[in-house]
C-alpha cells in the first residue's frame, strides 16, 4: 500500500533550518523555520540546526491545502523540539529552557509570546485537539526523573494548564514509554512500552486498555472500531488494520507501506495519528505523506 503526499516544505525555506515540524488537528503542516540557524553535529543521528543567539526569532509555515502563509514568532528562548497548533490561531512550542523549567511556551496568532509554563521532561508527543485539550506524551527519562512527566501521559487545557493525568488501573503496567500516539477531539490513544496496550483516554477522564499483538508500533489511525498500525515487531513498513473489540486490537490484514513511487519504508519514520488519518514525515523535514483508515 502507498502513502500518499500530503505536503511539501516550498524550496524557498531552507529544510535544512527546520527546528520542527507537524501535522495540527485541521490537517495543516507546520513547519518551524530559523533562518539563522546553523547545522551542529547529532550524536544520535543526522547535524541538527540549532540557532545561533538566544533568544532568537523564526518564521512559522503552514501549508492549508495548496496555500501557504507565514507567522514570523518573536524572541524564542527555547531550542524547540516540538510544536501544535491550538485553537483561536495560537501555537504551543516545547523544548529546552536554559534558564529553566518553564520549557513550554504559547505565542498567539500575532507572534508574540503569551504564556510560559512547565511541561516536564522527556516529551515523546505533543498533539492538541480542536477542543481546547493539549496532551503530551513522555519517554523514561522523563517518566522516572520528573514528578510532571511520571503519569507518562498528561491532559492540559489550551492556556496550558494541568487538567489530568495517566494512572494505570490495578494490574496493569504503567507507562514507561509512549511509542506510538494519536489524537482526536476529546480522546487520546496510545500504545506503550513494556506492555504495549492500546490505551484509550478519554477528555472526560474515562480509560480504557485493550489487550494488543503488536509490540513496538510507530503510528495509530483510529475510525470507530477500526484501527491502523504502523510498524512494530521491528517491522517498520508493516502496516496492521484491526478491529477494536471491548478489550482486544485483532488483526485483520496486513500490508507492505511504500512512499507513493513503491519505495519501501526501509527504516523509522516519524509519524502523526490525527483520528483516521495518519500522517509520515518523509526522508526530510520538509515532506509529509499520509494513509487512513478505510
Amino acid at each position: 500500500m502507498a502513502l500518499r503526499p500530503h505536503a511539501l516544505l516550498p524550496g524557498r525555506y531552507d529544510q535544512r533550518k527546520v527546528l520542527a515540524t507537524t501535522v495540527d488537528a485541521w490537517g495543516r503542516a507546520l513547519w518551524l523555520v530559523c533562518p539563522e540557524a546553523e547545522l551542529r553535529p547529532n550524536p544520535y543521528g543526522r547535524p541538527s540546526p540549532h540557532p545561533r543567539t538566544d533568544p532568537y526569532d523564526a518564521l512559522l509555515v503552514v501549508a492549508d491545502g495548496g496555500t501557504f502563509r507565514e507567522l514570523p514568532l518573536r524572541d524564542i528562548t527555547l531550542r524547540v523540539s516540538r510544536l501544535d497548533a491550538l485553537p483561536n490561531g495560537r501555537l504551543v512550542l516545547y523544548g529546552y529552557e536554559a534558564a529553566g523549567d518553564r520549557n513550554a511556551q504559547i505565542y498567539g496568532r500575532d507572534g508574540r509570546r503569551r504564556r510560559r509554563f512547565a511541561l516536564g521532561s522527556a516529551v515523546e508527543f505533543l498533539m492538541a485537539d480542536r477542543r481546547h485539550h493539549l496532551w503530551s506524551a513522555y519517554g523514561d527519562e522523563g517518566v522516572y526523573s520528573d514528578p510532571l512527566s511520571a503519569p507518562g501521559l498528561v491532559r492540559w487545557d489550551s492556556g496550558g494548564n494541568r487538567r489530568w493525568g495517566y494512572s494505570a488501573p490495578k494490574g496493569v503496567e504503567y507507562i514507561d514509554t509512549v511509542y506510538a500516539f494519536n489524537v482526536g477531539d476529546g480522546v487520546a490513544w496510545a500504545s506503550y512500552y513494556p506492555t504495549f496496550p492500546l490505551l484509550e483516554a478519554r477528555a472526560d477522564g474515562r480509560i480504557r486498555l485493550r489487550r494488543s499483538p503488536v509490540a513496538a508500533p510507530s503510528g495509530l489511525a483510529v475510525d470507530g472500531d477500526r484501527l491502523v498500525m504502523l510498524g512494530g515487531d521491528r517491522q517498520p513498513d508493516r502496516l496492521r488494520r484491526c478491529r477494536l473489540t471491548a478489550d482486544e486490537v485483532l488483526p485483520v490484514e496486513e500490508a507492505r507501506l511504500t512512499l507513493p513511487d513503491g519505495t519501501p519504508l526501509k527504516r523509522y519514520a516519524p509519524c502523526v495519528g490525527r483520528g483516521r488519518h495518519l500522517y509520515v514525515r518523509g526522508r526530510s523535514r520538509g515532506q509529509w505523506y499520509v494513509t487512513s483508515v478505510r
